[in-house]
């Protein structure tokens, strides 16, 4: 067996907590300056039906004002209609947005029509409803090198507008 007089068990401690300090302080010191991309919500809006699942497109516009490319890995999003949940989604399919660049994502999202009943019981329940107010939350991976990136958009969905473009 091994055993360690209190010097070496110093040695062993100092060395563990500096290499510990390395590795919690890492990812912060291989990009100095980093900064979080901007994120922006160009467009929401309902989509022509297919059948009987309404959908809807979200166009979001991501802006990297970093020197090195932000390789995006993923991306997941919750969608609310009058206070209720009934969306989610994620997508890795998204583009490279090269260094002080900008780049566009093109999400589809179907309506859960499990998770929605109580907002579509509301809905009949008032149906001289002009608008709907929307929420769409989401969350960008950027790799593990970059923190998450959040963003939340709130508005209104006009339904005779709706209507009219169908």
């Amino acid at each position: 067996m091994f055993e360690f007089t209190g010097k070496q068990m110093q040695k062993k401690s100092g060395l563990i907590f500096i290499l510990l300090l390395f590795f919690f302080s890492g990812c912060s010191t291989l990009q100095p300056g980093y900064e979080i991309p901007v994120v922006s919500i160009t467009s929401f809006k309902a989509l022509p039906t297919q059948g009987l699942i309404p959908q809807f497109q979200i166009n979001l516009r991501i802006i990297n004002p970093n020197r090195s490319s932000l390789d995006l890995k993923g991306i997941s999003y919750t969608i609310s209609l009058e206070g209720h949940k009934v969306m989610t989604g994620v997508s890795n399919k998204l583009p490279k947005i090269e260094a002080y660049g900008e780049g566009e994502v093109l999400l589809t999202a179907s309506v859960d029509l499990f998770r929605s009943i109580k907002f579509f019981t509301d809905l009949v329940k008032s149906q001289n409803k002009n608008n709907i107010a929307y929420s769409l939350m989401a969350k960008l991976d950027a790799g593990t090198l970059h923190p998450l990136i959040y963003t939340t958009k709130k508005g209104q969905i006009n339904l005779n507008q709706a209507i009219k473009k169908q």
